[in-house]
């Protein structure tokens, strides 16, 4: 199994009162992985990312799109040095990509945190 697949079951067992539907990647370049439902805000979408060092790759059509969708868009990356989940927002994507040495993430290892951050929420 690919590591984002592992990633993917991973945020649908930690978040399960949010209705998530897979995007297929090749029916539209650049649009995130998750559209995402919940009853108190709505739709969202989330990008997920493995990441093997200080910078998440993303495509020219991933950035064009975070770029372009500042709000209700996250990015949701999974580090193995060291483990860590981390949720930044789509605001935090420039020309260069998303850098996790320089942006700030709205949440980081705790799934309450990225739940609350996630559904517009302090401490939900």
């Amino acid at each position: 199994m690919k590591p984002e697949t592992k990633f993917w079951h991973e945020v649908k067992k930690n978040l399960p009162d949010i209705d998530f539907t897979r995007l297929e990647s090749w029916a539209s370049f650049g649009v995130p992985d998750l559209l995402c439902y919940h009853d108190s805000c709505a739709f969202f979408m989330i990008e997920l990312k493995v990441a093997k060092g200080n910078k998440v790759h993303l495509s020219a059509h991933q950035k064009l799109f975070h770029m372009t969708h500042p709000k209700r868009s996250f990015i949701l990356v999974k580090t193995d040095v060291p483990r860590s989940v981390k949720l930044y927002e789509s605001s935090a994507v420039n020309e260069s990509g998303l850098s996790l040495v320089r942006s700030r993430a709205c949440a980081l290892d705790d799934w309450s945190a990225i739940r609350a951050c996630l559904l517009g929420r302090s401490g939900a």
